[in-house]
């Protein structure tokens, strides 16, 4: 399971020894078994030092290929962000804990754990939405109130005490969307501590900035941003073509076949002075998300712009419908 503890004892690693066993197993996928090429356009434009690659995502292994290259090519790592719900197999969590992998976290993914914790069942998608509703408000201060009687949620999701991902829920002193919010939180306050150590240690770090899996491109979400304008790192732009016929279903053992990854211009801190934040903030905290959105939503539309132009015709944005995505309690469980 990801909890507070787990996301504690991740340690990252500059030359990370099973993400370089596993890059010889590709190696033997990419060139005999059934062999496939790997294309790289401008590989001149990624700077030195530690980046950020903001990536599309048209497949569950678009990166595989592109790790490959970059460590045969530059001997360098990366730390990829990945859905927080591959923690919570152990073998898998094992293997993504010593790869670098980032888990993210949601409070949709805190909702549905604890949900699941109290209840012995995963929520309905009505109460899902009223769970999420309550959640939502209490960000804005809003109270009980918001929430219809209609979606009324199980009293033993809010009375019984428990310590689902590594804080203590006390009905007695605090409401369950607070309880909720807490743990976000400190899991959040975590997740951005590993992403500087990423960069300190001299990991790139590899994001997917729509989040979802889509043949064509999505519009970004903010959490790249504000990792980037926290951080300062450059944002290396990464348009993937073709990597989709290669994992065209669930198995890690590329199809034969070519992927294209064309490299645009970084975008350097110093790029995006309009965009600056001039007081110190917290990234994803309810405050910060408030008072800076417009410099985070103008950077990833950036970030997103710049992807796009890198991009193939059948990959290019057209639209805000993903042709892959998990819908429902399922993302997150």
């Amino acid at each position: 399971m990801l909890d507070i503890d787990r996301l504690k004892r991740i340690r990252l690693n500059r030359y990370p020894l099973v993400q370089r066993m596993v890059g010889h197993v590709l190696q033997v996928n990419r060139y005999w078994a059934p062999g496939f090429e790997i294309e790289v356009e401008n590989a001149e434009r990624i700077p030195d030092g530690p980046v950020i690659y903001a990536m599309n995502h048209t497949d569950r292994y678009n990166y595989f290929p592109f790790q490959v290259w970059i460590w045969r090519s530059f001997n360098r790592f990366t730390a990829t962000w990945v859905k927080g719900k591959y923690y919570e197999n152990w073998f898998v969590g094992s293997f993504m804990e010593k790869t670098n992998q980032l888990p993210t976290i949601s409070r949709g993914y805190i909702i549905s754990k604890d949900f699941f914790s109290a209840v012995g069942r995963p929520p309905t998608p009505a109460e899902y939405e009223a769970a999420r509703k309550w959640v939502d408000a209490a960000i804005r201060g809003e109270g009980r109130e918001t929430v219809p009687e209609s979606e009324a949620l199980p009293e033993a999701l809010l009375s019984t005490s428990r310590d689902v991902l590594g804080y203590q829920f006390c009905p007695d002193q605090e409401d369950w969307p607070s309880y909720v919010n807490s743990t976000f939180r400190l899991m959040m306050e975590r997740f951005v501590e590993l992403n500087e150590e990423a960069l300190r240690v001299g990991l790139d770090v590899l994001i997917f900035p729509q989040g979802t899996r889509s043949k064509r491109l999505l519009p970004g979400h903010i959490g790249l941003s504000q990792i980037a304008l926290h951080t300062r790192a450059p944002v290396v732009p990464v348009g993937c073509n073709g990597c989709d016929g290669l994992y065209p279903g669930g198995s890690p053992w590329a199809k034969k076949g070519r992927v294209l990854y064309r490299i645009g211009e970084p975008i350097q801190y110093s790029d995006v002075a309009a965009m600056h934040i001039h007081e110190p903030y917290a990234p994803f905290t309810p405050d910060s998300e408030t008072r800076h959105l417009k410099e985070f939503e103008d950077h990833a539309r950036l970030v997103t712009d710049r992807i796009d132009e890198l991009l193939d015709e059948p990959y290019r944005r057209k639209g805000d419908s993903a042709e892959d995505a998990t819908s429902g309690v399922e993302r997150f469980l």
